[in-house]
């Protein structure tokens, strides 16, 4: 999650509000990604909490020869299911876990990596299915144990092309760049 959604145009459709993007490299010479979507969060948001849309294509797009051009497209596709349909809630009780029946509006998603060569040769690679997300951190009382369903929703995969790990994570964190916009935006104090 960011703080911040100062973009005139998405600000109209903040589900596919990419605010943020970071890359850096971590021992082992691994590459880690990190997307921000859905600005200025906060668990008083509901009843309807934030979700990604199901109607967006997220894209983290990576060029890896320098010359402005997409190598390779890690793309996800989100899908919401209501469990109980005879209620509009997100939550019928404290979430225990990912599967747990108090849990009305889950997520599950997609991965699917996309290699373009020379810019018309391109390979679609599926690298995960029916990925779960963790509920929305909704508050003590609804997710009181909210770290650990993050953590059951750290999706670890094996390439299937290289047979390299990928670990995937789609859901809410708190991150690291913040600013205060209300005061900022407040004639600038």
């Amino acid at each position: 999650m960011s703080s911040h959604r100062e973009a005139p145009s998405v600000s109209k459709d903040p589900v596919a509000d990419n605010t943020d993007v970071y890359a850096f490299r971590t021992p082992g010479d691994t590459v880690t990604l990190v997307a921000c979507y859905l600005p200025g969060q906060s668990p008083a948001g509901g009843p309807n909490f934030y979700e990604f849309g199901d109607d967006v294509l997220y894209e983290i797009k990576i060029d890896n020869d320098n010359d402005a051009k997409e190598n390779v497209v890690f793309q996800l596709r989100f899908k919401t299911v209501n469990t109980n349909p005879n209620t509009f809630l997100y939550n019928t009780g404290p979430i225990g876990s990912l599967n747990d029946p108090n849990w009305n509006r889950r997520q599950t998603y997609t991965l699917t990596q996309v290699t373009k060569n020379d810019g018309s040769a391109r390979r679609v690679t599926v690298l995960g299915q029916g990925l779960t997300t963790p509920p929305v951190n909704v508050g003590p009382r609804s997710t009181p144990n909210y770290e650990a369903l993050a953590s059951a929703a750290v999706h670890t995969l094996s390439h299937p092309l290289t047979a390299q790990t990928v670990k995937v994570f789609a859901g809410q964190r708190a991150d690291a760049f913040f600013v205060d916009l209300g005061s900022i935006f407040d004639l600038g104090t």
